[in-house]
């Protein structure tokens, strides 16, 4: 197959799954999700991706009572289904159950309901350099719990497009946040700098392995707010994401940024790409676009 979806126990052909129209996440998006790539049946870093997903359903007070192997084992179950010539993105999410429409939660005894899809979607290349945009940061104060409500970053992301290029930098007056689906980080000399974690921000599972190479590598690391005159001016502006490892960006709002620590750039490229297929036993390149 080349893909698979999954609902509460039954599965199929993703253009064949239906959820019915009381599940909560129609009328209010009340559910969390988390997504990651798989290669040749090897899901990246899934127990991160799911110890971060029991994370937002505690913060949300979703009961999601599903043992972490259980769930653990229904992906790769779905993963072992596709064909394994392509990477796939794995996503799955929880929703606070299904009932008549009523802000207030159901009774404790709805469940909630699980939805995965495994579709095939490429790595991007590491050395694909990005161009960005930027916005005011207007989402609301809960950005750490990885929820379905994205509007803000569906309209950032069409923004980006209609700009012909791949990403937008939110902002909260002049601190640099993160991006519409991703972290930003930057390079200052021999110093990979990254937002801390807080409110504002996801705990991105990228964000978490470039710090821990980074460190192994000797680079120096500062988990603190920079401002967006630190962005334009950093030695390097670095996106990473599940699918997005360690990009480099070379523009922002039009002008030309980065480029001016190839070295330490190289570094944390390559000992992402090292630690990715060490854990899938799967060449990068040959899946990367």
């Amino acid at each position: 197959m080349q893909n698979i979806g999954y609902y509460n126990g039954k599965s199929g052909p993703i253009e064949s799954m239906m959820i019915p129209m009381n599940d909560r996440v129609v009328y209010f998006g009340d559910g969390v999700y988390d997504a990651t790539y798989a290669v040749e049946h090897s899901i990246f870093a899934i127990n991160d991706h799911i110890d971060r997903f029991y994370s937002s359903c505690k913060k949300l007070e979703i009961p999601f009572n599903m043992p972490k192997s259980e769930l653990e084992s229904i992906l790769q179950k779905l993963v072992d289904q596709v064909d394994d010539s392509v990477s796939h993105m794995v996503y799955w999410q929880a929703t606070r159950g299904t009932g008549m429409r009523n802000h207030a939660f159901p009774d404790a005894s709805v469940p909630a309901n699980l939805l995965v899809t495994v579709r095939p979607a490429p790595l991007r290349a590491i050395d694909r350099t990005l161009k960005l945009i930027s916005m005011e940061d207007t989402r609301f104060l809960h950005c750490d719990i990885k929820t379905l409500n994205l509007i803000p970053s569906v309209i950032a992301s069409q923004r980006a497009k209609e700009a012909g290029c791949d990403e937008t930098v939110f902002h909260r007056g002049e601190r640099v946040t993160e991006c519409a689906h991703s972290n930003v980080h930057i390079i200052q000399g021999d110093t990979f700098r990254t937002a801390p974690l807080d409110n504002l921000i996801l705990p991105g599972t990228a964000r978490k392995h470039i710090i821990r190479l980074a460190e192994a590598a000797g680079i120096k690391v500062l988990e603190k707010a920079f401002t967006m005159d630190e962005l334009r001016a950093a030695d390097e502006i670095i996106v990473s994401s599940a699918g997005t490892l360690c990009n480099a960006a070379v523009e922002l709002d039009g002008k030309k940024v980065g480029g001016k620590s190839q070295k330490v750039l190289k570094t944390l490229q390559d000992a992402c790409v090292k630690d990715f297929e060490d854990y899938t036993k799967a060449s990068f390149a040959r899946y990367a676009k």
